[in-house]
């Protein structure tokens, strides 16, 4: 969990994803269409792509992309970002991370 960790912390907003995954290009588009501009690691390109992987899974990620964090903070995958803003709650998450200004 450490790389994982040590990763999220340098932002705001960072999203797990993989080339070939069109939810992570998804959410990455939602996402900076709020006007946020998240670090996005693929891990399918990543040279620690695997290990990176297998410490997703371990914090319970399933499946392993996409793996949004907001504010340093497992927010979740596509389903939970979804959720969050189809109930208005993703842009005020966004405010209160400091990864998008009004």
């Amino acid at each position: 969990m450490a790389t994982v960790t040590a990763l999220v912390n340098e932002r705001s907003v960072v999203i797990f994803s993989k080339t070939s995954c069109c939810m992570c290009h998804t959410i990455n588009t939602l996402i900076r269409s709020f006007g946020a501009n998240p670090t996005v690691y693929e891990l399918d390109e990543h040279p620690r792509g695997q290990q990176l992987e297998r410490e997703l899974k371990g914090l319970g990620c399933k499946p392993s992309v996409p793996a949004v964090f907001i504010g340093q903070q497992l927010i979740g995958g596509a389903n939970e970002i979804m959720t969050l803003h189809l109930k208005g709650q993703l842009v005020p998450l966004l405010l209160s991370s400091n990864a998008i200004w009004v």
